[in-house]
């Protein structure tokens, strides 16, 4: 169920000039947390001059007993300058959970899962690394970014599972783009992906060649999070559709790519 909430931030942390992660907690102590699962979003308000529309933020991770929500958060314009402009103690509205979630517990605990993010794509992946291992399989990351300043929480994820690292110049990990990766090598029984659309095309492009089961997270431009504004309409084998509504998540065999 949809909830619109007041939450305050308790921690902010910084990742670099780019990057930021709020820790939120709802406003009201009595307040419990809806029930939310790995690949779902946020939309928030952002209290601003100039800017009107609420910011769709992907769920970077979830304690349900501490109730908390981290959220990782890719500087880019006005709003999320003023969101990760935020100090602890400062209040924001929320509107969650949004979107649907990725696909889990269909297949053996034995499987090999391997979880691809790039950039801020790899927000997501942590809290459904989290609630892969909970339920007792053992994910794999691969994180590509630039350069090794830009990879982001690698120690969290470390603590989920294997993580292997690609920088395109080489810095940290295997040189090159996610898509050359070793980690691709052997059988893989599932790929779950978020990142830059043209990363995700060229790993789904693999997936279809290799008949690997494929999910991704798509980062459409969004504005009501609702599905009533179409600002983020994704053509599909079904037609156009919203994913604010539709998605974020899709399997690879939905989307005309």
């Amino acid at each position: 169920m949809k909830q619109l909430t007041d939450f305050t931030v308790i921690a902010v942390d910084h990742y670099g000039t780019l990057y930021s992660r709020l820790r939120v907690t709802p406003a009201d102590p009595w307040h419990q947390l809806p029930a939310i699962k790995p690949g779902q979003f946020v939309q928030i308000a952002v209290e601003t001059p100039g800017v009107l529309l609420r910011r769709p933020i992907s769920i970077n991770d979830v304690d349900p007993e501490a109730r908390t929500i981290d959220l990782l958060i890719r500087r880019a314009g006005r709003g999320t300058a003023a969101l990760t402009a935020l100090s602890p103690g400062a209040t924001i509205n929320i509107l969650l959970p949004l979107g649907n979630d990725f696909t889990i517990n269909d297949i053996p605990t034995s499987s090999r899962l391997l979880l691809i993010g790039g950039g801020v794509g790899v927000a997501p992946l942590l809290y459904l690394g989290r609630c892969l291992r909970q339920k007792g399989y053992k994910p794999e990351f691969l994180l590509g970014a630039r350069s090794a300043s830009d990879l982001l929480l690698l120690p969290e994820f470390s603590a989920l599972g294997t993580v292997h690292v690609s920088t395109e110049d080489g810095s940290m990990g295997e040189k090159g783009f996610v898509t050359v990766h070793s980690a691709l090598s052997g059988e893989i029984d599932r790929i779950y992906c978020c990142g830059p659309s043209p990363m995700m095309k060229a790993v789904a492009s693999i997936a279809r060649d290799r008949n690997i089961d494929c999910e991704v997270s798509l980062e459409n431009m969004m504005a009501c999070g609702l599905g009533a504004c179409l600002c983020c309409v994704e053509n599909t084998v079904k037609g156009n559709v919203c994913v604010c509504t539709e998605g974020p998540v899709f399997n690879i065999k939905m989307l005309n790519w």
